[in-house]
């Protein structure tokens, strides 16, 4: 060990002269270090720049098909089978749990939203009928109920064509929530739910900015109006009947738990007096309609059917009309026909059970997929799903995915169905948000196809209308598609929706803001607004969507050419931290968590340790009585668990 430590010395006279051949070689030997030093930071910057995008693999873990004997491969045969059974079953009832919160939305909130329709002045501002759009398909939870709404009031002349066209792009958005909802039920992991939310958002972007163009245009020039009227002009339909494909099989189920009276709601909306002293749960489902010739008195001759069928008998007018009396002959057989319980009672109560059972089915169907998407089922199908053709046909991938989402979308009847199940399997890494963009597209096709059909299946006096206002609907999603899917430059709504997947990944109840802002505070606002007069509107509305412009912009500056800025403008440092991060707002929501969890849980410890601790005193005075003697021991044991419960509250505290 001494020798080792000889060399070590320097001779002074050497001192100077070493020093200057040490200063080279540490330069020498720091240009020789530099390139391993970058070396290492370009492999931890390619870690850290990892893109959380990309599709995680789904390894299998478990044993190979050629390992196995033939009893295990029967075994995984008989099992993979159950699966794809209990898989269909459970998105039946994810299906038909879809419907019966419908019908529950209708039951809390149905005759609300015929009352909001009801006022016609309001309507007759564009901006208030897209908003009054959303805020009924977000009551009723159905496009197809809020679009034959406005089918009835035009029919019925309380509404024309080119007012109903905003209604019918405010339901487009107000169809789009289910999905945002569905993905929320994936906030437990960062990386699911980043892709998840994204994937749901991505439907909700291209809502809200076919809106932002095409509303206006319509305003403008009334196209759709105009085209569409050209379409029923020129071919002499007639009525049909539409297929229910989908609904033949969730039929027996959702009617054995409730049926609704939709034309309660249309009634409501049409000014009937009648239709507001009605339930919505429908307690005939077959009647019979008799109407006679039958003398009816009338206030004068004015009110006659007819001069030759007018006469006068003293006081009175008679008069011949025909009176229809309707007879109830097969009651219904769901489980409410005879609940005495008014129509928000049991809209709560089937609002509960729906969603329940609709979270449960939803967490079992992602549980099951992960389980059955492992090895080489998970690599085919992820292959045959994102991967796309061969150049020079590349560009035809997305396309077909339209058509695909459209042909789902049909046989389903319900775009927020097939959104609401593709969601759980973009979350998963099944399918790429690129994929699910094309998709979601083709389902809001579909579900104006279905729409279509339905109208076509009306009787001769609406049949004109509700046609109109479906290939309305029709040609303002193909328009919305023209407008941000051809150019990959315009496929604006995949980086909105993985800026906002990123934020909510980071901060997970900013989705929760999301839904509140983009669906009930923002209609609400403007439809309050819109009330007070377009002047108010414009006045309030005006300044903000100006500085929100302005602020978009500098935002764009900052990251593409931020010399373009002055030196004040090229961060948003000069604002305090909160006006420009959401980090404070997330210290402030966790405390606010914290201690409302800290509230609950340590109320109940806290109980469960004075229960504890009395019966502990309680049984020690009975039968130690001896030991306790000495009054400083039972102090210092007193102490001891008061200091035990401080314990246990700083702990929950941390948790």
């Amino acid at each position: 060990m001494d020798s080792l430590h000889l060399p070590q010395p320097v001779a002074p006279q050497n001192k100077s002269k070493e020093d200057h051949n040490m200063s080279h070689g540490n330069e020498n030997q720091e240009v020789k270090g530099s390139p391993a030093h970058s070396t290492v930071a370009l492999i931890e910057r390619e870690v850290k720049e990892a893109d959380p995008w990309d599709l995680p693999e789904l390894k299998d873990t478990g044993v190979p098909w050629s390992a196995l004997d033939t009893r295990g491969k029967m075994l995984r045969v008989f099992v993979s089978v159950g699966k794809g059974i209990l898989l269909l079953g459970l998105l039946y009832m994810f299906i038909c749990s879809l419907d019966i919160l419908s019908s529950a939305f209708q039951l809390v909130g149905g005759k609300t939203a015929g009352d909001i329709f009801q006022d016609n002045s309001v309507l007759s501002n564009p901006l208030a009928g897209l908003v009054i759009g959303v805020l009924v398909t977000l009551l009723v939870q159905s496009s197809s109920t809020s679009s034959s709404i406005v089918v009835s009031m035009v029919s019925s002349g309380l509404l024309t064509v080119q007012l109903a066209v905003p209604i019918i792009m405010g339901t487009n958005i107000g169809t789009s929530v289910t999905n945002t909802l569905v993905a929320m039920t994936q906030a437990g992991d960062r990386s699911t739910f980043r892709r998840a939310f994204a994937g749901a958002t991505v439907h909700d972007f291209f809502n809200w900015l076919s809106v932002l163009v095409l509303l206006p245009l319509e305003v403008a020039t009334g196209y759709l109006y105009m085209i569409t009227k050209l379409i029923i002009d020129s071919f002499h339909i007639q009525s049909g009947e539409a297929p229910d494909l989908l609904n033949v099989i969730t039929d027996p189920l959702t009617e054995s738990i409730i049926e609704l009276d939709e034309s309660v709601i249309s009634g409501i909306a049409t000014g009937d007096p009648e239709a507001r002293n009605k339930s919505l749960i429908k307690k005939w489902c077959q009647t019979f309609s008799n109407t006679t010739l039958m003398n009816v008195t009338v206030p004068g001759p004015e009110n006659c059917t007819s001069p030759s069928l007018c006469w006068v008998d003293g006081n009175y007018t008679y008069t011949l009309k025909n009176v229809s009396n309707t007879y109830n002959v097969k009651k219904c057989m769901h489980i409410f026909v005879d609940v005495d319980l008014p129509d928000l009672a049991v809209g709560l109560i089937l609002l509960a059970l729906s969603l329940l059972v609709l979270c449960s089915c939803l967490v079992l169907i992602v549980k099951l997929l992960n389980s059955m998407l492992k090895g080489q089922v998970a690599s085919v199908i992820k292959k045959i799903l994102n991967t796309d053709f061969p150049f020079p046909f590349g560009w035809v991938t997305g396309y077909i995915a339209i058509v695909v989402g459209a042909a789902m979308t049909f046989i389903v009847q319900s775009s927020s169905v097939f959104t609401s199940a593709i969601t759980p399997l973009v979350g998963i890494g099944v399918i790429s948000i690129e994929r699910a963009y094309p998709l979601s597209l083709g389902s809001n096709i579909g579900t104006t196809t279905t729409a279509i059909l339905a109208a076509m299946a009306s009787p001769g006096d609406t049949l004109a209308n509700a046609l109109q206002i479906a290939l309305v609907h029709f040609l303002f999603n193909i328009s919305g598609i023209l407008l941000w899917y051809p150019i990959p430059f315009t496929r604006v709504p995949i980086r909105l929706a993985k800026s906002l997947g990123n934020i909510t990944a980071t901060y997970r109840w900013f989705a929760a803001v999301y839904i509140i802002c983009c669906f009930f505070i923002l209609p609400l606002s403007v439809f309050s607004l819109s009330l007070a007069g377009w002047q108010v509107l414009v006045g309030v509305g005006v300044p903000l969507v100006t500085m929100l412009i302005i602020i978009m912009v500098i935002n764009m500056l900052q990251k593409q050419k931020p010399g373009c800025l002055p030196a004040a403008l090229r961060s948003w440092d000069f604002l305090p931290l909160w006006a420009h991060s959401l980090e404070p707002w997330d210290k402030v929501v966790g405390v606010f968590t914290a201690k409302c969890c800290c509230c609950c849980k340590c109320c109940q410890l806290t109980a469960n340790d004075q229960e504890h601790t009395e019966t502990e005193s309680v049984e020690k005075k009975n039968s130690h009585t001896e030991v306790y003697d000495n009054p400083a021991m039972s102090a210092e044991k007193e102490v001891e668990n008061e200091i035990k419960i401080e314990l246990k509250i700083l702990k929950m505290t941390w948790l």
